[in-house]
């Protein structure tokens, strides 16, 4: 009864959040239904067509399929570990209701019970984004039975668990040995690194090869490098070799991985309570011994005296500066854009464009102006983890900012020409060395950095108006900011704001294009036509930084802390 009663709280926040929430609420939850259903549908009918396309290969269609499969469960294993090390560092040592409760006479085994359940929970609803529509391209496609749909109930629980109790035992073995603030700046440096060192490794294989037998020397090697077979050791294997006879209707070799699955997970849970028997609470007061206070760096930096001849958004910008410096979960993560940007460009550059049954020449610039939209993706992508997130990491310390002889509005532009100026680096070194790369037409090599330069302005604008007028300066991980309400509003507006700037532009771009290659004058309807083309695109880029700055503005005066 203890840990239904640890478990309340919860279940009281998520039934009063649609009781009493009101309208705004159910706005909320309505959006965030249709995103995720829309997020399903796409990734659905991508992995349908890849296996429908899989199937369509003789002999080695099914061996693709299953390697597929294997990579997908291996995969989903990784990130499940890793975001379950997170979230137990946050429910096990970092909560702020973990005092009371240990004030409290709830034994340690009552406390884990429901810790446990609450990480599991917590962690694992990214396998039900992703991997739902996964497996269910997978039995439509094979026509599977509806015993592979009760199958999957059957080895989905037990590989969630598996990895929980994993996920926590690192946890509170790491706690042992560094302070449990350390512990998340550490895992997440080197998750970083890890992250980057796959992306490379992947990428440089050449993995596309697999379904091209002609890059391989005869059929022997191309057979060899596919039935290489995974790890019998890995959980991720046991899953994947528990679901494969399912789509073919055979449950003999399921069966039994699947009864190693429940005992496997059910043998973690035990060790993983005697893990914290032993240890935890050790951990949790080493974890009370390192806190720090957050609003006292902010204060002692804040107050500083200043130079009198800088202005205040310069000072604002240095401070900013400063911040994201010392704090290494920000600048980190600029190994990882680093990383992206490097395999941004190497794909460009092994495209097999003479291999297109279209003319090189039209290919390039197609690919050229294409990439002017992905590129707007990728920095819309970067926004919503920096640039949304900036107001909120302010934190506690933003009360200083009420009191100062600031202004709103000197400070949310501050933050928009502090974000400004690397995204614009960011989106013209994609853009202009990509061109090189794809060897486009002046036109496009001088139209496309245009383009990006002018909407790196609206996605910055967007970013830090949507996340004034969303704050959360409660938030114990600015992850947890950008992946709220107003993160995903701030994705679908500035994924709205890219589109129709593309849309616009594509006319006027196509029109002196065919100009170009037949070598002929374009008539007065069509100046004017590009003309006003171009002119309701520069409206748009100039509604998209004017609007959400004022919003964000006039949200964020409001606020009361």
């Amino acid at each position: 009864m203890k840990v239904l009663t640890l478990l309340a709280p919860r279940l009281w926040a998520l039934r009063n959040g649609f009781v009493f929430g009101g309208r705004r609420s159910l706005t909320k939850t309505g959006s965030l239904f249709i995103m995720a259903v829309g997020f399903w549908v796409v990734i659905y009918a991508i992995f349908y067509r890849v296996l429908s396309y899989f199937q369509a290969v003789e002999d080695f269609g099914d061996l693709l399929a299953y390697k597929l499969l294997s990579m997908v469960f291996l995969t989903f294993f990784g990130l499940l570990i890793f975001s379950n090390v997170l979230v137990a560092l946050n429910t096990f040592f970092l909560s702020q209701d973990l005092g009371t409760i240990h004030a409290t006479p709830v034994s340690i085994g009552e406390l884990f019970t429901a810790r446990f359940l609450e990480t599991l929970l917590e962690s694992s609803w990214m396998v039900l984004l992703f991997g739902v529509p996964v497996l269910t391209a997978y039995g439509l496609v094979y026509e599977a039975s509806a015993l592979y749909y009760l199958g999957l109930v059957s080895v989905m629980i037990p590989y969630l668990i598996l990895a929980a109790a994993v996920g926590i035992m690192l946890t509170m073995l790491f706690v042992q040995i560094f302070p449990a603030q350390r512990t998340r700046d550490i895992l997440l440096l080197l998750s970083i690194l890890v992250t980057i060192l796959l992306f490379f490794l992947f990428r440089f294989t050449r993995p596309e090869r697999l379904v091209d037998p002609n890059a391989f020397s005869n059929v022997i090697t191309y057979f060899r490098a596919l039935s290489t077979p995974a790890s019998p050791y890995l959980p991720s294997s046991w899953a994947c070799e528990a679901v494969w006879p399912l789509l073919k209707s055979s449950t003999t070799s399921s069966s039994f991985y699947q009864g190693f699955l429940w005992m496997t997970a059910m043998a973690s849970v035990v060790v993983s309570a005697f893990v914290a028997f032993l240890i935890y609470p050790e951990g949790w007061s080493k974890s009370q011994e390192t806190r720090r206070l957050v609003v006292g760096r902010f204060i002692s930096e804040g107050q500083r005296p200043r130079k009198g001849h800088r202005s205040q958004i310069l000072a604002l910008m240095g401070k900013d500066l400063k911040f994201f410096f010392r704090d290494n979960t920000q600048w980190s993560q600029l190994l990882l854009i680093f990383a992206l940007i490097v395999l941004y460009l190497y794909n460009y550059s092994v495209l097999p464009l003479e291999m297109a049954r279209m003319p090189t020449f039209y290919l390039q610039n197609l690919i050229a102006f294409l990439n002017v939209g992905l590129a707007g993706f990728v920095l819309a992508s970067i926004g919503v983890r920096f640039v949304f997130t900036a107001i909120s990491g302010e934190g506690f310390s933003f009360w200083i900012m009420q009191s100062a002889p600031l202004t709103i509005r000197r400070l949310l532009w501050s933050k928009f020409f502090f974000y400004l100026v690397p995204l614009l680096v960011l989106g013209l070194i994609l853009t202009i060395a990509s061109n090189e790369l794809l060897h486009v037409d002046p036109l496009m090599r001088w139209l496309a950095p245009l383009t990006i330069f002018a909407m790196v302005f609206g996605v910055t604008a967007l970013g830090i108006g949507m996340g004034a007028a969303f704050p959360n300066f409660k938030a114990e991980n600015l992850t947890q900011v950008a992946t709220g309400f107003g993160g995903l509003l701030y994705m679908i507006l500035a994924m709205g704001f890219i589109a129709l700037v593309i849309v616009l532009e594509a006319g006027p771009i196509y029109t002196l294009f065919m100009a170009q290659v037949h070598h002929h004058a374009l008539s007065h309807l069509q100046w004017l036509y590009i003309g006003g083309s171009f002119l309701l695109a520069v409206l748009v880029n100039a509604a998209a930084i004017w609007l959400p700055m004022r919003y964000g503005i006039r949200k964020l005066a409001a606020y009361e802390q």
